[in-house]
């Protein structure tokens, strides 16, 4: 299944690579290069997304809805996942700050977006291809989350959960770092 998975992921890098470049540029007001081939990386949302949503709902089978990230990026490294959480508030700043500062101004005509639109969604990118890309990441490092896991009674349990559900089996958890 990695294998199959690694090449998704190589995917995401670029795609985030290239959003945060679009998006520096666009903050430098900086015209991007190629145009209108930019708006390629709303293509390559969806080449990612599909295999991480495959991946995510194969992993959330058995578990709490609210530990979904924890446990999504269980096979990350700390700094992986805080970069990633920090990253999902940037966007939300970004967005905010871009509609705050796009609201008065009149729509484009045909041609190349200004950097202020381009700014916009390269937020966006960024978040889904990091998004994506972590969780692929992780499902890769830890294929242990997407095995089922059985108290020794026989009963489906989450893999964040510290206790069966049913019968009360306590669970001995390994210690996670933040």
């Amino acid at each position: 299944m990695n294998v199959l998975l690694i090449p998704f992921m190589l995917v995401a890098a670029v795609g985030l690579a290239l959003s945060v470049a679009a998006h520096c540029m666009s903050l430098a007001g900086i015209a991007i290069p190629g145009g209108g081939l930019v708006w390629a990386l709303h293509v390559g949302i969806f080449i990612v997304w599909i295999p991480a949503v495959l991946v995510s709902l194969r992993s959330s089978r058995q578990m709490n809805r609210k530990d979904f990230w924890k446990t999504a990026l269980a096979g990350c490294p700390v700094w992986m996942r805080r970069s990633f959480y920090g990253l999902f508030i940037y966007a939300i700043i970004n967005f905010a700050i871009f509609m705050a500062t796009t609201v008065n101004q009149p729509k484009p005509q045909m041609g190349p977006a200004p950097p202020s639109v381009i700014r916009g969604f390269s937020g966006h990118w960024m978040v889904f291809y990091g998004a994506a890309f972590v969780l692929l990441y992780s499902r890769i490092n830890a294929p242990a989350l997407f095995r089922e896991r059985k108290c020794p009674n026989g009963h489906l349990v989450s893999h964040s959960a510290c206790f069966c559900p049913e019968c009360g089996y306590a669970f001995s958890m390994p210690r996670q770092d933040a």
